[in-house]
């Protein structure tokens, strides 16, 4: 989504490095936001990063909560390992005019807590004075309202008062309606969900739904909760015009037969995928290429998704190729990977941390087939695949795809997804019978 008015927006960074670079540098500053999600997407943490951020650079922060207690939130920071010093945290129990504990019952709720309660909400907020609010939650606001009526003009008069101010504020909300006013009201959206497979760790998504005048990374994100806050994993957006590229060098295995079929080697830049039943080789000849980019002093990375360390490592000395003296000098990078824990999304994040960061120049995923379970939807892997490619070619990266068949001879094998078009080279290995016999055995 892009805008006109993009250069003339004042960002206020998030704290979060994977969602500022979604927001292309954070959140319009002086404006009204709410986060939504169910119990147990991020919310909370996504508020108190916010702040944490706000109060390292010096800005007045605070924490409204109308849902849970201080010392409750306390726990929550506590177990980040974070501090609230510099963050005012106040709970609307605090703010309520009358504390003697008695509940009115003449007046209806909506007529006299409501009114009390908002009343008090922005006597705060008027006494604390912040560069950023947190609000948590809305919901209780929606309680105390008790028809759509009140509710919507209880936050026509927020989005009223704050639009005078100068303060950024995020409004959680657990509801997962989508028919209110909030949505309506708020200058940005950003939505969180979890989805629970039948097998793995819980898998957490971001997207933003709605930026009023500002370009951002559409679509979704994953993310995952971690003590010391979110990482969230953007999208690969791979662009041509992004000044990267790659000068055409040709990548050697040092096995001058195999150069020699492929015409000199394979070409940086490019994908190659391997493809052959159990077996025949196709991780060694894969293994071979990473092995000699090392030996000439240049990174590589493999990612293996079927294999233990320890035995790749046997198995590749047992070839010839002795790959713990690279590793241990960080000229091979070996990770492996377990699907039923990682999402897509941060794969293909620790794949561009070992470009960016690493400078590797060439990969290996071992295998595709693996790959392929780390992502329940096929079309999506299909998109998620194609862009990873054309991050890496950008790059100048030789990507090396080894692809497991289904079946041990000729006509019974097949890949598990057509994915060859996506390979600029393909590498097809196969079992064959040579001088066959069949031997009768004679009856005594």
């Amino acid at each position: 989504m892009t805008s006109q008015n993009t250069d003339a927006l004042t960002r206020a960074a998030t704290g979060i490095a994977g969602l500022d670079e979604v927001l292309r540098g954070g959140l319009p500053q002086g404006e009204m936001h709410v986060i939504r999600g169910g119990p147990g997407t991020g919310k909370t943490t996504i508020g108190l990063q916010f702040l944490l951020e706000g109060s390292a650079k010096g800005e007045k922060v605070a924490f409204i909560t109308l849902s849970q207690t201080e010392r409750a939130l306390r726990k929550i920071v506590a177990s980040h390992g974070w501090a609230l010093d510099g963050v005012d945290v106040r709970e609307q129990s605090a703010m309520q005019p009358s504390g003697d504990g008695v509940e009115q019952t003449l007046f209806h709720t909506a007529d006299v807590e409501l009114g009390e309660t908002m009343d008090a909400l922005l006597a705060e907020v008027e006494r604390l004075d912040p560069d950023r609010l947190v609000l948590d939650s809305i919901g209780q606001i929606r309680h105390l309202a008790d028809t759509r009526l009140r509710y919507n003009r209880q936050l026509l008069a927020l989005r009223d008062y704050f639009a005078k101010r100068s303060t950024t504020v995020l409004i959680l909300d657990s509801s997962e309606e989508g028919e209110d006013a909030l949505e309506d009201l708020t200058h940005g959206t950003i939505r969180l969900d979890r989805n629970v497979p039948e097998y793995g760790d819980v898998r957490r998504r971001i997207y933003i739904a709605k930026m009023r005048g500002m370009d951002f990374h559409g679509g979704i994100h994953n993310f995952r909760i971690r003590t010391g806050g979110l990482d969230v994993y953007p999208r690969l957006e791979p662009r041509a015009d992004d000044g990267h590229g790659f000068g055409g060098d040709v990548v050697k295995s040092s096995a001058e037969e195999l150069d020699a079929l492929l015409g000199g080697g394979l070409e940086a830049g490019t994908a190659c995928m391997l493809v052959g039943a159990t077996g025949t080789g196709k991780t060694s000849v894969a293994t071979l290429y990473a092995y000699a980019a090392a030996k000439r002093g240049q990174r590589a990375a493999i990612f293996s998704f079927d294999e233990r360390p320890e035995t790749f490592f046997k198995r590749s000395e047992g070839l010839g190729m002795d790959l713990r003296p690279l590793v241990e000098d960080g000229l091979i990078i070996l990770r492996t990977v377990n699907t039923a824990e990682l999402s897509p999304g941060e794969c293909a994040q620790n794949l561009r941390d070992a470009v960016e960061q690493d400078d590797v120049k060439l990969v290996m995923i071992d295998s595709l087939t693996g790959y392929f379970h780390a992502m329940p939807q096929e079309e999506a892997l299909l998109a998620q695949l194609h862009d990873l490619l054309a991050f890496l070619s950008e790059r100048g990266v030789l990507t090396l795809l080894v692809v497991g068949q289904h079946g041990m001879l000729a006509e019974a094998v097949k890949a598990p997804l057509e994915v060859s078009y996506l390979a600029d080279t393909v590498i097809v290995i196969r079992h064959f019978e040579a001088t066959g016999a069949c031997a009768r055995r004679s009856r005594s």
